[in-house]
């Protein structure tokens, strides 16, 4: 069957030359050929996302249309203002994609609003709530590398697309021929018809507006002589975090100079996500050389932020996604108790896989703290909640240990410009106390416990990845470990039985151990990998480490 998918795409028009170039290329070569047409990129949740080429396999113009068109034939069933908001980031293709998504949305009599340049996964929420659209569609690859683009769908709440919505689409695009099926008309058509229009300014003011309204200390940037080294890797962070930063009263911020333009080849770094060294190293170079107190890093759809902290000794260390969640739940709950704005009821939300530090700090300020599955809709879901209820201002912040965060209810997805914005009103805050964010995590430290978070991956490519790695999960099913070096599992938490958890269905395990520490498991939802988390406890960083190191070398065996 594949071969002869082959043929076809051979023999048709593919209007993007580099496709028509890739498969006259392959021709002959039996196993590049099953990889691009053997199976179908599958429309989930997160969207689709893959490596750019020829093939039902891989991203492309013809893949975004029969995934729009499946879009679209949802949209079409829900009445409303049938509107889909559309962005994109820096990756390559990404304007092109866009464009042919907003072609066939036209076509099909669906209105658009789409953004004139390159904006974030945050703008794209705000648009998708600010014009009461049906659907929001956002061209990324999150921090995937350069040979990456995928397609992310939002449901009307501005919240990546539920389980639901997601299979009439995808159910949708089975039926939909990926080279002949979707309806279609070009981007030029569309804009004359009146059907895409490019955000208005009045939104993308509104996106900012509602950021610098979450200001937990308004003022307290401003003269604070906060230094600044900033890297938008090369994605979509340079105009958003740059404008509220100095809307706020931050304005020594030194760009790190070969990341600063959208460049989708990401040439200074191969994987440009924040959470690794590679990615962080050019801006700390800088940071060296600028005596800065502070490095930030949002990934290319600007949805993360990292950051590199300066020590007393004049070292830089890099901030983890659960370090800085803490730091910025005790920063919020600390100033909004002081300012008199912490509302009744206070909640915050966390996923399962991140630090139950986060735990000890939500108690000591008398902030319910909720727990869910790792995937930031869910975290969106349970603002959706209060929001059902009329009591959405109850919430104050959310955080994944992805370096991903979230204070208020204008989007419902993780958010590195208002993420941004916090941290360098914490740390000018700090400063201007004598204080800065080291001391005040050693702060916490001391208080809490020598608390530690880690997370391994292990990697599983080419297409009987996926079946490995569910091997893997059948088998820890099958036959649960009893103990990690030497460590009990007193509890075994299967995310798979709802009926235990009291959330919905994940394939994620928890064991906790006998001495407080954790291991959990869970497949990357993106990605061919398995994920692996350490929280252990320690009466300093040293023992802690030691005890992350034999838990990993236990399940090791187990994964590999």
């Amino acid at each position: 069957m594949y071969k002869e998918d082959y043929e076809r795409w051979l023999a048709a028009d593919l209007q993007d030359v580099d496709l028509k170039t890739e498969l006259q290329g392959i021709k002959g070569d039996e196993e590049a050929i099953k990889d691009r047409f053997a199976v179908a990129l599958k429309f989930g949740t997160a969207g689709l996302r893959g490596t750019l080429g020829a093939g039902t396999n891989r991203m492309n113009i013809w893949v975004v249309r029969q995934a729009t068109q499946g879009v679209a034939d949802w949209v079409k069933t829900q009445g409303g203002t049938q509107t889909v908001a559309i962005s994109y980031d820096s990756r390559l293709k990404g304007w092109n994609f866009a464009r042919e998504a907003a072609g066939v949305l036209a076509a099909n009599g669906i209105n658009v609003r789409i953004y004139d340049e390159l904006m974030p996964v945050p703008a794209l929420s705000f648009a998708t709530r600010y014009y009461n659209c049906n659907a929001g569609i956002m061209v990324t690859a999150s921090h995937n590398p350069a040979k990456y683009n995928g397609y992310k769908a939002y449901g009307p709440d501005g919240c990546q697309m539920t389980d639901d919505a997601a299979a009439v689409v995808y159910n949708q695009i089975q039926k939909t021929d990926v080279l002949t099926g979707a309806k279609y008309i070009s981007f030029a058509e569309g804009v004359e018809r009146g059907l895409i229009k490019f955000v208005g300014e009045d939104c993308k003011q509104g996106l900012y507006d509602a950021i610098e309204s979450r200001q937990v200390r308004p003022g307290a940037a401003k003269g604070s002589g906060l230094k600044l080294v900033y890297t938008p890797l090369n994605g979509t962070g340079l105009v958003p975090v740059t404008k509220v930063l100095n809307d706020i009263g931050i304005d020594d911020i030194t760009i790190v100079p070969e990341q600063e333009y959208p460049n989708g080849y990401f040439t200074t770094c191969s994987y440009p996500n924040p959470e690794i060294f590679a990615a962080m190293e050019k801006g700390l170079e800088l940071a060296k050389k600028t005596d800065a107190d502070l490095l930030l890093a949002t990934d290319p759809d600007a949805d993360r932020v990292g950051i590199a902290m300066k020590c007393p000794d004049g070292t830089y260390e890099l901030v983890t996604g659960n370090e800085m969640g803490v730091l910025l739940l005790d920063y919020i709950c600390a100033g909004r108790k002081e300012k008199g704005t912490m509302p009744e009821k206070p909640v915050a939300v966390k996923s399962i896989v991140s630090t139950p530090l986060a735990n000890a700090v939500a108690e000591h300020y008398g902030v319910e703290l909720r727990e869910v599955l790792t995937g930031f809709k869910w975290i969106g879901d349970q603002i959706a909640q209060l929001e059902a209820a009329g009591e959405v201002e109850r919430f104050i912040f959310g955080f994944e240990e992805s370096y991903g965060y979230l204070s208020g209810s204008y989007v419902r997805d993780k958010d590195a410009v208002v993420g941004s914005m916090l941290i360098c009103e914490m740390a000018a805050y700090y400063r201007s106390i004598g204080s800065s964010i080291k001391q005040r995590l050693e702060e916490i430290y001391k208080e809490y416990g020598r608390y530690l978070n880690k997370v391994d991956s292990f990697e599983f490519p080419g297409l009987s990845g996926m079946d490995k790695m569910a091997s893997i999960m059948e088998g820890l099913r099958k036959e649960a470990p009893s103990e990690f070096a030497g460590k009990k599992v007193v509890k075994v938490s299967d995310y798979e039985k709802p009926e235990e958890t009291g959330l919905p269905k994940a394939n994620v395990l928890i064991y906790t151990l006998d001495d407080g520490s954790s291991v959990v498991v869970r497949p990357s939802g993106t990605e061919p990998k398995i994920k692996t988390y350490f929280t252990t406890l320690g009466k300093d960083l040293s023992e802690a480490e030691a005890e992350k190191e034999k838990l990993a070398a236990a399940i090791a065996p187990i994964l590999e």
